[in-house]
């Protein structure tokens, strides 16, 4: 039986793209929905053009949780990846996927995370710092912003000269090539999506 992936995305989705086009020939995972809270996000799009279902849920709905849940439960979820998902998950989701809600953080963590830490501004802070290197954390959510358990980190160099465009060009190679493996690790090495 498929395992379900949900795809919480607050962007533009390049990386829920590529985890759904590395997941459609799979006999054992599918993403089987995308979640946003922006109803313009062009995640939203990219799930369409891939067959993939999409919801919208309000800043409001994501404070509760329980329309959260009922959808999520309504295309049988068992496992949750945020890959670019700005809001909090309510603990609500929390409790109900224990071990299953997974984030990737561009930055080596506990550097340059908490909130307000995404994207561009993550890059900017890493390249205003001084840095050598920086790359991906892939680890579990928890109630505070970047800091649940980390499961995986890949490094990049930042080279003398570097801006805060090239830093994030190196990020999101790492990002497509290793997010989708290790998301494919952790479910294969679960029972009925549970750890």
């Amino acid at each position: 039986m498929k395992k379900n992936i949900a795809i919480f995305a607050s962007g533009s989705g390049t990386n829920a793209e590529n985890i759904i086009r590395y997941f459609q020939k799979s006999e054992s995972i599918r993403v089987s929905l995308v979640v946003s809270n922006k109803p313009d996000a062009y995640v939203l799009e990219r799930a369409h053009r891939l067959g993939v279902p999409s919801h919208v849920f309000s800043k409001e709905d994501w404070v509760v949780g329980d329309e959260v849940l009922a959808v999520l439960q309504a295309h049988q979820v068992d496992f949750v990846v945020l890959a670019g998902f700005l809001l909090r998950v309510p603990v609500l989701l929390l409790n109900a996927f224990p071990d299953c809600i997974i984030n990737i953080h561009p930055a080596l963590l506990p550097k340059f995370g908490g909130k307000g830490m995404y994207g561009d501004r993550v890059h900017r802070a890493v390249v205003d710092a001084g840095e050598t290197e920086s790359g991906i954390t892939i680890h579990y959510i928890n109630e505070r912003y970047d800091e649940g358990d980390v499961i995986f980190q890949a490094a990049c160099p930042i080279l003398r000269g570097d801006n805060a465009e090239d830093v994030a060009e190196k990020v999101h190679a790492l990002e497509h090539r290793y997010f989708p493996k290790v998301i494919e690790e952790l479910l294969g090495c679960k029972q009925d999506g549970r750890r």
